[in-house]
């Protein structure tokens, strides 16, 4: 799924996280896509992204809600964006089980314009702080 603006992207991630649709979360990025997750997962390839997200849905982050906070977008060049989103999270669990709290997390993705619209080239989703 390729995006007709790069300041979609932040929402239509959220948009995918809140219905736990891995497919949806990785038809945003582009097919040769690199994607380093919140635990650390450096997924190579939209298939890669897809498997290792689903995964991650099913097992730390079954519950776990985004809220957006700050973003920041800017242009690197014709077809090229940079584009920054602070999210927090809640109801990610630990491997025994338990809730661990809120986490502030960011998400850094560059997007090129291809013929169809925007896509994601490379994203890092790392805990902040």
């Amino acid at each position: 799924m390729s995006l007709p603006d790069p300041a979609r992207f932040p929402r239509a991630f959220a948009d995918a996280w809140a219905a736990r649709d891995a497919r949806a979360m990785a038809a945003l990025f582009a097919e040769d896509a690199d994607f380093l997750t919140l635990t650390g997962h450096w997924a190579e390839g939209r298939k890669a992204i897809a498997e290792t997200v689903a995964g991650e849905m099913a097992g730390a982050f079954a519950r776990a809600k985004l809220v957006t906070g700050r973003v920041k977008m800017r242009a690197i060049s014709p077809g090229v964006a940079q584009v920054m989103q602070r999210y927090v999270l809640s109801g990610i669990l630990n491997a025994d089980g338990t809730d661990a709290g809120r986490v502030g997390a960011i998400l850094s993705a560059t997007l090129v314009e291809g013929p169809e619209g925007w896509q994601v080239a490379a994203a890092q989703f790392t805990v902040e702080g």
